[in-house]
Protein backbone atom coordinates (compact mmCIF):
# COMPACT_ATOMS: atom_id res chain seq x y z
CA UNK A 1 0.00 0.00 0.00
CA UNK A 2 2.45 2.71 1.08
CA UNK A 3 5.40 3.47 -1.25
CA UNK A 4 8.81 3.45 -0.70
CA UNK A 5 10.03 6.83 1.63
CA UNK A 6 13.22 7.88 0.11
CA UNK A 7 16.11 8.27 2.74
CA UNK A 8 17.50 11.80 3.52
CA UNK A 9 20.85 11.32 5.04
CA UNK A 10 21.79 13.93 7.86
CA UNK A 11 24.58 14.40 10.19
CA UNK A 12 24.66 16.25 14.11
CA UNK A 13 26.35 19.46 13.87
CA UNK A 14 28.42 20.52 16.27
CA UNK A 15 28.11 24.17 18.10
CA UNK A 16 25.09 26.00 17.14
CA UNK A 17 24.77 29.81 16.00
CA UNK A 18 26.01 31.75 12.80
CA UNK A 19 29.60 31.36 13.06
CA UNK A 20 29.02 27.05 12.82
CA UNK A 21 26.48 27.53 10.04
CA UNK A 22 28.66 29.58 8.56
CA UNK A 23 31.59 27.18 8.93
CA UNK A 24 29.40 24.32 7.80
CA UNK A 25 28.46 25.82 4.18
CA UNK A 26 32.11 26.61 3.47
CA UNK A 27 32.29 22.92 4.19
CA UNK A 28 29.52 22.67 1.80
CA UNK A 29 26.80 21.06 3.69
CA UNK A 30 23.84 23.14 4.41
CA UNK A 31 22.80 23.74 8.25
CA UNK A 32 19.26 22.82 9.26
CA UNK A 33 16.83 21.97 12.25
CA UNK A 34 15.03 19.27 12.57
CA UNK A 35 11.90 20.03 15.53
CA UNK A 36 8.92 18.58 16.80
CA UNK A 37 7.19 14.94 17.66
CA UNK A 38 7.57 16.03 21.22
CA UNK A 39 11.71 15.72 21.32
CA UNK A 40 13.95 18.15 21.52
CA UNK A 41 14.94 19.99 18.19
CA UNK A 42 18.66 18.63 16.80
CA UNK A 43 20.92 20.96 14.60
CA UNK A 44 21.68 18.96 11.83
CA UNK A 45 23.71 19.66 8.50
CA UNK A 46 23.00 17.79 5.18
CA UNK A 47 25.42 17.61 2.19
CA UNK A 48 24.73 20.69 -0.62
CA UNK A 49 24.50 18.37 -3.44
CA UNK A 50 21.91 16.06 -1.79
CA UNK A 51 19.60 18.51 -1.05
CA UNK A 52 20.13 20.28 -3.98
CA UNK A 53 19.26 17.08 -6.16
CA UNK A 54 16.11 16.68 -4.17
CA UNK A 55 15.39 20.20 -5.15
CA UNK A 56 15.47 19.94 -8.57
CA UNK A 57 13.27 16.81 -8.54
CA UNK A 58 10.46 18.66 -7.56
CA UNK A 59 7.80 18.20 -4.68
CA UNK A 60 10.54 18.80 -2.07
CA UNK A 61 8.05 20.95 0.41
CA UNK A 62 5.36 17.87 -0.30
CA UNK A 63 7.37 15.09 -0.07
CA UNK A 64 7.92 12.74 3.12
CA UNK A 65 11.48 11.26 3.76
CA UNK A 66 12.87 8.89 6.35
CA UNK A 67 15.70 11.33 7.84
CA UNK A 68 18.90 9.21 8.93
CA UNK A 69 21.33 10.81 11.32
CA UNK A 70 24.11 8.76 13.09
CA UNK A 71 22.90 8.06 16.55
CA UNK A 72 19.81 8.89 16.16
CA UNK A 73 16.56 6.73 15.11
CA UNK A 74 15.08 6.89 12.12
CA UNK A 75 12.32 9.39 11.64
CA UNK A 76 9.61 10.59 8.98
CA UNK A 77 10.25 14.03 8.68
CA UNK A 78 8.53 16.69 5.84
CA UNK A 79 10.18 20.04 4.79
CA UNK A 80 8.53 23.08 5.98
CA UNK A 81 11.10 25.87 4.79
CA UNK A 82 13.64 26.40 2.64
CA UNK A 83 15.72 29.80 2.69
CA UNK A 84 17.75 30.40 -0.13
CA UNK A 85 20.51 33.07 -0.81
CA UNK A 86 18.71 35.99 -1.99
CA UNK A 87 21.02 36.79 -4.97
CA UNK A 88 22.44 33.68 -5.47
CA UNK A 89 18.94 31.51 -5.13
CA UNK A 90 20.58 28.54 -3.56
CA UNK A 91 19.43 27.00 -0.21
CA UNK A 92 21.23 27.98 2.99
CA UNK A 93 19.16 26.62 5.55
CA UNK A 94 15.98 24.15 6.09
CA UNK A 95 13.27 23.30 8.33
CA UNK A 96 12.63 19.59 8.90
CA UNK A 97 9.35 18.65 11.40
CA UNK A 98 9.31 15.31 12.81
CA UNK A 99 5.84 13.48 11.52
CA UNK A 100 4.34 10.69 13.67
CA UNK A 101 2.63 7.44 11.94
CA UNK A 102 -0.83 8.75 12.80
CA UNK A 103 -0.27 12.73 11.14
CA UNK A 104 -1.76 14.19 8.82
CA UNK A 105 -0.23 15.67 5.74
CA UNK A 106 -0.79 16.88 2.25
CA UNK A 107 1.22 14.93 -0.24
CA UNK A 108 0.92 14.59 -4.17
CA UNK A 109 0.17 11.21 -5.04
CA UNK A 110 0.63 9.99 -8.34
CA UNK A 111 -2.22 8.77 -10.49
CA UNK A 112 -2.25 5.10 -12.53
CA UNK A 113 -4.90 4.73 -15.66
CA UNK A 114 -5.91 1.31 -16.06
CA UNK A 115 -8.44 -0.14 -18.85
CA UNK A 116 -7.12 2.24 -21.66
CA UNK A 117 -7.56 -1.23 -24.22
CA UNK A 118 -11.32 -1.70 -22.84
CA UNK A 119 -12.07 1.70 -23.40
CA UNK A 120 -14.64 1.77 -26.56
CA UNK A 121 -13.60 5.99 -27.12
CA UNK A 122 -10.26 5.07 -27.70
CA UNK A 123 -11.32 1.74 -29.74
CA UNK A 124 -12.95 5.00 -32.35
CA UNK A 125 -9.48 6.56 -32.21
CA UNK A 126 -10.03 8.94 -29.81
CA UNK A 127 -6.77 10.49 -27.28
CA UNK A 128 -7.16 9.94 -24.24
CA UNK A 129 -5.31 13.49 -22.25
CA UNK A 130 -4.34 13.25 -18.52
CA UNK A 131 -5.50 16.38 -16.71
CA UNK A 132 -4.02 15.39 -13.78
CA UNK A 133 -0.56 13.08 -13.66
CA UNK A 134 -0.75 13.50 -9.91
CA UNK A 135 -3.34 14.58 -7.59
CA UNK A 136 -2.80 16.25 -4.22
CA UNK A 137 -4.40 14.66 -1.10
CA UNK A 138 -4.46 14.38 2.60
CA UNK A 139 -3.29 11.25 3.47
CA UNK A 140 -1.88 9.69 7.46
CA UNK A 141 1.91 9.35 7.24
CA UNK A 142 2.23 5.72 8.51
CA UNK A 143 -0.17 4.93 5.10
CA UNK A 144 1.01 6.57 2.54
CA UNK A 145 -0.84 5.34 -0.54
CA UNK A 146 1.90 4.45 -3.47
CA UNK A 147 -0.35 5.91 -6.42
CA UNK A 148 -4.34 5.94 -6.91
CA UNK A 149 -5.94 4.42 -9.70
CA UNK A 150 -8.64 5.09 -12.06
CA UNK A 151 -10.43 3.38 -14.84
CA UNK A 152 -11.59 4.67 -18.06
CA UNK A 153 -12.70 1.23 -19.23
CA UNK A 154 -16.73 2.82 -19.91
CA UNK A 155 -15.43 6.35 -21.52
CA UNK A 156 -16.60 7.49 -24.75
CA UNK A 157 -14.71 10.18 -26.79
CA UNK A 158 -16.13 13.44 -24.27
CA UNK A 159 -15.83 11.90 -21.25
CA UNK A 160 -14.27 12.60 -18.22
CA UNK A 161 -12.54 10.69 -15.44
CA UNK A 162 -13.26 12.61 -11.85
CA UNK A 163 -11.99 12.29 -8.64
CA UNK A 164 -15.59 11.09 -7.80
CA UNK A 165 -14.89 8.01 -9.62
CA UNK A 166 -11.21 7.35 -7.56
CA UNK A 167 -12.26 4.49 -4.63
CA UNK A 168 -9.03 6.92 -2.54
CA UNK A 169 -7.49 4.67 0.21
CA UNK A 170 -8.80 4.63 3.98
CA UNK A 171 -8.30 8.00 5.80
CA UNK A 172 -7.28 10.20 3.01
CA UNK A 173 -9.34 12.47 1.06
CA UNK A 174 -8.56 15.41 -1.61
CA UNK A 175 -7.13 19.05 -0.41
CA UNK A 176 -9.75 20.27 -3.17
CA UNK A 177 -13.65 20.36 -2.44
CA UNK A 178 -15.35 20.27 -5.90
CA UNK A 179 -15.25 17.31 -8.23
CA UNK A 180 -12.30 17.88 -10.06
CA UNK A 181 -11.09 16.35 -13.29
CA UNK A 182 -8.10 14.12 -13.94
CA UNK A 183 -8.37 12.73 -17.56
CA UNK A 184 -10.28 12.54 -20.57
CA UNK A 185 -10.55 11.29 -23.76
CA UNK A 186 -10.76 13.97 -26.89
CA UNK A 187 -11.89 13.74 -30.53
CA UNK A 188 -8.67 12.93 -32.72
CA UNK A 189 -7.77 16.14 -34.17
CA UNK A 190 -8.81 15.44 -37.43
CA UNK A 191 -12.25 15.01 -36.07
CA UNK A 192 -12.09 18.04 -34.05
CA UNK A 193 -10.99 20.05 -36.95
CA UNK A 194 -13.47 18.64 -39.25
CA UNK A 195 -16.27 19.70 -36.49
CA UNK A 196 -15.10 23.13 -36.41
CA UNK A 197 -15.52 23.55 -39.83
CA UNK A 198 -18.52 22.09 -40.17
CA UNK A 199 -19.95 24.35 -37.47
CA UNK A 200 -18.56 27.79 -39.38
CA UNK A 201 -19.64 26.44 -42.64
CA UNK A 202 -23.33 25.72 -41.29
CA UNK A 203 -25.07 27.71 -43.74
CA UNK A 204 -24.91 25.76 -47.22
CA UNK A 205 -23.21 27.88 -50.16
CA UNK A 206 -26.95 27.12 -52.39
CA UNK A 207 -28.67 29.69 -49.37
CA UNK A 208 -26.31 32.50 -49.47
CA UNK A 209 -27.72 34.99 -51.88
CA UNK A 210 -25.71 36.13 -54.59
CA UNK A 211 -25.00 39.97 -55.18
CA UNK A 212 -27.53 40.15 -57.73
CA UNK A 213 -30.28 38.57 -55.24
CA UNK A 214 -29.42 40.92 -52.40
CA UNK A 215 -29.89 43.48 -54.32
CA UNK A 216 -32.92 42.36 -55.96
CA UNK A 217 -34.18 42.01 -52.86
CA UNK A 218 -33.05 45.76 -51.58
CA UNK A 219 -35.01 47.30 -54.36
CA UNK A 220 -38.02 45.63 -53.46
Amino acid sequence: MAGEIPNLNAAVRTGTGKGAARQARRDGLVPGIVYGGGIDPVAINIPYNVLYKNLKQGRFLATLYNLVVEGHDDVRVICRNVQRDVVKDLPTHLDLMRLKRTSKIALYIPVEIVGEDEAPGIKKGGVLTMVRPEVELIVTAGDIPEKITISVAEMEIGDTATISMVDLPKGSKSTIDRDFVIANIQAPSGLASQADDEDEDGVDADDVPTTDEAAEGGEE
